[in-house]
């Protein structure tokens, strides 16, 4: 291990899974309330992929999910049967399907994404300009990592 102790080691890694796994827990805890207990956090993150607007082809997005779209294909049955989405064949080509959110889905996309705001101005609320790039250099270093290893994933 070049450039840091075993010690520094273990407490990094303990802090990162420790991180990785409250994260999860507090997302659906704080994404899953009363009005939307009938959605999962993988829900959410099919309605956040699918965005807000005109819609998207069920393939771009598989692609931004990084699944298969037959795996999408089940999401958006569920969410289409819960309200959230509807799904149109494309007038051009019959064979595109397009996805949108319903009024139910904005809601809950904007739910989503009201969490995320408060976690991230938490986390910059009190730090200063020389910690704010820390952080920045940091989640740069992690999502390198994480596009790294999701390539690797797919070869």
């Amino acid at each position: 291990m070049s450039g840091f102790d075993m010690e520094e080691y273990r407490q990094v890694n303990k802090t990162l899974v420790k991180l990785f796994q409250e994260i999860l827990r507090l997302e659906e805890k704080a994404i899953i309330t009363e009005e939307f207990r009938d959605l999962t956090n993988n829900d959410m993150h099919v309605i956040e992929a699918i965005g807000l607007g005109e819609g998207r082809n069920m393939s771009s997005i598989a692609k931004s999910l990084r699944i298969t779209v037959g795996s999408l294909t089940i999401s958006i049955n569920a969410l289409v049967k819960k309200g959230y989405v509807e799904r149109n064949r494309s007038e051009e080509d019959r064979r595109v399907v397009m996805v949108r959110l319903t009024q139910k889905g904005e809601k809950a996309y904007h739910h989503h994404e009201n969490y995320h705001a408060n976690m991230t101005r938490a986390v910059l609320a009190d730090l200063d300009p020389t910690e704010r790039a820390d952080i920045m250099k940091l989640l740069v270093s992690l999502e390198n990592f994480f596009e790294g290893y999701s390539a690797q994933e797919q070869n």
